[in-house]
């Protein structure tokens, strides 16, 4: 049987309680269960049991050099229904200095950000199945800065993202 999803993710941090605000505050995560040095958070509107967990290890590690000097994770990617609420966590990331990035990847409307410790994670719009066009499929490869307001002009401030692609029609 094939894998159907990312069920949630788990991420070692400097400081559990630094790491449970910031992503309380920018994405609306809720701890659904703590302990001594971990946390449980869960995504607005999710049914999971947890989408991410959190790890502390304490003030004195690293940075990660994934990507630099190691193998590793490059970032992970949430999923946010509409181009609204994209462009409300673009101006939450941006008030908390962490935003790095914003990218048109065709089929991808995308946001990069980086938490307090650093690592980094995507917030993605993504065009639904049934406004896919060829020349939209054509153009994945390619990255264009992102343009918010032409993006809600062509596809609708509400419409419902994902669609037919990772949302089940």
């Amino acid at each position: 049987m094939p894998v159907q999803r990312l069920n949630h993710a788990v991420l070692y941090v400097r400081d559990v309680e630094r790491s449970v605000a910031f992503y309380r505050e920018a994405l609306g995560f809720e701890v659904v269960m703590g302990m001594r040095g971990a946390a449980f958070l869960q995504a607005p509107g999710s049914s999971n049991d947890h989408d991410l967990g959190l790890f502390q290890v304490g003030a004195n590690a690293a940075p990660s050099p994934a990507g630099r000097t190691s193998v590793g994770l490059y970032h992970l990617a949430w999923e946010v229904d509409t181009l609204d609420e994209l462009e409300r966590v673009q101006a939450k990331l941006a008030e908390l200095d962490a935003l790095v990035g914003a990218s048109d990847h065709s089929t991808t409307k995308a946001l990069y950000a980086r938490d307090p410790d650093g690592l980094e994670f995507e917030v993605s719009w993504l065009v639904p199945a049934a406004l896919l066009t060829e020349e939209l499929l054509a153009g994945r490869t390619s990255i264009r800065p992102l343009d918010l307001e032409a993006e809600k002009r062509r596809y609708g401030a509400q419409t419902r993202g994902g669609v037919g692609v990772s949302v089940p029609v």
